[in-house]
This record gives structure tokens, C-alpha cells and sequence, in this order.
């Protein structure tokens, strides 16, 4: 009987198997410090993982002001700085926030807007970030060539009182491999 219970154990893992085999293999992303003036230095890397409940983004980056920032995929797999309203902003050819049904909303990473727009990324009192967060409306294969994007501020997940959450400031940026 024990013998049984085990093979039917082991039946339902085995004819689930293929689903877990079709899963992308996870990538591993640099990120670096973004300013008017163009790309910087490394700060470390965002490992992309898919998992059966969304993408997962784990963090292993330092140098970063303490505190809760604004974290999204943006659409164009570009860090460099670009003309905004008649200035020079840091990492602007990444373009806004991945919204591939064009819903114009930022609605956090569970509400029915931007699909790009992730949990926030906590940094530690040290400048480092390693607190994993997930993004259940990703998929590894759709934000490939774009990128991820860490702001200055936090972000409220709505459009009021500013624009895409209130993050400010693109801080740190990391073009996510084809």
C-alpha cells in the first residue's frame, strides 16, 4: 500500500514536469547609475526568474540611497539620457513605463494599468537592496530588449497627486538581454 500512495505522489509531479521545463531560463541584468551626463558605473545586478506566479525580480545592488524607490520595466531597452520637456534627463530613451494594452494608467504591479509598474525596491539602511519582489502580470519573454528602472522616490501607484506614482528621477537603470 505504501507503494502505491508514493507512485501516486510521484504520477502528478512527473505529468506536471513539462510545464516547469517550458519555463525561460533566468536572466541576470546590470544595472548602473543613470544622469543627464549618460550611463555610470555598475551597482550591481536584478536576476529575472520566471516562477508559476509571475516574473520574479531579485536584487543584488549596493551604492543606492536608503529608503523605498519607484522600480519599473520601461519599453525600449535603452539607459542613455534624452530630451524631456526642453531638458536633458537621465535614461529618457528608455521611454515609460512598459503598457503594452496602452491603458495610459499607473495602477501598481496588481491593479490594471501599466504592466510594467513592479513593486517598489527597498534599499536597506547600507545602500544595498537584495529583498526579492514580483511582478504577477510579467512573463520573462515580454520585457526582453526593455528595461528596468529604479527612481529616486517611492511610488503611490496612481497618477494623482503626479504622474507614474510620484518616483521622480530615473536613478539607475539596466537593459534587460534579448
Amino acid at each position: 500500500m505504501r507503494r502505491l500512495k508514493f507512485i501516486a505522489v510521484l504520477i502528478p509531479v512527473f505529468a506536471l514536469s513539462p510545464l516547469y521545463a517550458a519555463q525561460a531560463e533566468p536572466v541576470t541584468v546590470e544595472v548602473n547609475r543613470v544622469d543627464p551626463e549618460g550611463v555610470g558605473d555598475s551597482i550591481g545586478t536584478i536576476r529575472l526568474e520566471e516562477t508559476d506566479y509571475g516574473l520574479l525580480l531579485t536584487p543584488d545592488l549596493e551604492e543606492l540611497p536608503p529608503g523605498v524607490h519607484g522600480f519599473h520595466v520601461h519599453r525600449h531597452g535603452s539607459c542613455e539620457p534624452g530630451e524631456d520637456d526642453g531638458e536633458t534627463r537621465a535614461a529618457v530613451d528608455a521611454g515609460g513605463h512598459y503598457d503594452p494594452d496602452e491603458t495610459g494608467r499607473h495602477r501598481g504591479p496588481y491593479g490594471d494599468g501599466h504592466k510594467g509598474d513592479l513593486p517598489v525596491l527597498h534599499v536597506a539602511a547600507d545602500g544595498t537592496a537584495a529583498l526579492p519582489v514580483l511582478a504577477p502580470r510579467l512573463e520573462l519573454d515580454e520585457v526582453r530588449g526593455r528595461t528596468v528602472m529604479i527612481h529616486e522616490d517611492g511610488d503611490n501607484y496612481a497618477d494623482e497627486p503626479k504622474k507614474d506614482g510620484g518616483g521622480g528621477d530615473r536613478i539607475a537603470c539596466g537593459v534587460i538581454p534579448e
